[in-house]
C-alpha cells in the first residue's frame, strides 16, 4: 500500500459494487479507444462476481459504450477442481457475465481444471504458457489494463495467502497445494504478474476485512497482508465500504 494510492470509501457493499462495474467499463471503452482491445484480469468472490453482475446489467441497460467483443478476459487464479465444479470461478464468472454479454471464446482465457491436467503444477505451467503466447512487445505477459482482486478475512489476495511464501513465488504462475482455505490446489497469477497490469483495482467490503485492510494501509510485511504487497504500473486503487475501512479510519487512513 502506498499514500498516495486513490481510495474510494463508500456506505455500502452494494455502492461499492456498482462504483467498481461502472468504473471498469469506463477503463474497457478507454483502452479501446487507446489499444482497440482491453484487457481485464477477473477476479472470484461474493464481491467480484458482484461486480460482474452489475456490469453486466449496466450492459443490458444500454449504460456503456465499450465493445465486449473486444476485451481478452483472465483470471487471477482458480481452484483446481472439474471444469464443471460451482466452485470454479470461471464458471461464476460466466454465469455473471461472460456468456450474456457477446465475448468471443477464444478471448476467456480460462485455467486449467482438475481432469484435464493430471497436476494442479501442470495447470499453472499451461497458464504461464497462455499468458507468454498472448505477450505484449518486449515482455513475457499481455498487457492488462485492469486486474480487480478481492481480498480475504486473512489478507490474501489471488490464492496468494499469509505465511504460506506464496507472496514470494517465482515465474508467472504459481500452483498451491496446500491453501488454508478448500479447496487445497489452486492456480495463481504471482505477485510479479499481478503488479504487471496497468492498473490493480481491490474491491473490499465488509467488517470482517477491517484488519487486514488497516494493516496493508500501515505496511505490514507482505507475507503477512499479501493484499499490501501488490501495485498497479499506473495506479493501485481500492474500492472499500464504510465497514472494510473502519479501522484504518480509525488510525487516520
Amino acid at each position: 500500500m502506498n499514500a498516495k494510492d486513490p481510495i474510494t470509501v463508500l456506505p455500502t457493499d452494494t455502492a461499492v459494487s456498482q462504483r467498481a462495474a461502472r468504473e471498469l467499463l469506463s477503463s474497457i471503452e478507454q483502452a479501446q479507444r487507446s489499444f482497440g482491445v482491453a484487457s481485464v484480469v477477473l477476479t472470484g468472490g461474493t464481491i467480484g462476481i458482484q461486480v460482474l453482475r452489475d456490469v453486466r446489467a449496466f450492459v443490458e441497460n444500454g449504460f456503456t459504450e465499450a465493445d465486449f467483443s473486444k476485451v481478452e478476459f483472465w483470471f487471477g487464479d482458480e481452484r483446481f477442481v472439474a471444469r464443471a465444479s460451482d466452485e470454479r470461478n470461471e464458471k461464476q464468472a460466466r454465469e455473471a457475465l461472460l456468456d450474456h454479454v457477446g465475448v468471443p471464446e477464444d478471448r476467456i482465457h480460462a485455467m486449467g481444471a482438475a481432469g484435464e491436467f493430471e497436476t494442479v503444477e501442470e495447470a499453472a505451467e499451461a497458464y504461464a504458457r497462455e499468458l507468454t503466447a498472448h505477450a505484449a512487445a518486449d515482455s513475457t505477459l499481455p498487457r492488462f489494463d485492469v486486474l480487480l482482486l478481492g481480498m480475504g478475512p486473512d489478507g490474501h489476495i489471488a490464492s496468494l495467502f499469509p505465511g504460506t511464501g506464496l507472496i514470494d513465488a517465482q515465474g508467472l504462475t504459481t500452483a498451491v497445494r496446500d491453501s488454508p482455505k478448500p479447496p487445497p490446489e489452486r492456480v495463481s497469477l504471482t505477485r510479479s504478474t499481478i503488479s504487471s497490469a496497468r492498473e490493480v483495482w481491490l474491491v473490499v467490503t465488509g467488517e470482517g476485512k477491517a484488519d487486514p485492510v488497516a494493516a496493508a494501509f500501515a505496511g505490514e510485511p507482505a507475507d503477512v497482508v499479501p493484499a499490501g504487497a501488490v501495485a498497479g504500473v499506473e495506479s493501485t486503487r481500492w474500492f472499500l465500504d464504510e465497514a472494510a475501512h473502519s479501522k484504518a479510519a480509525e488510525r487516520g487512513a
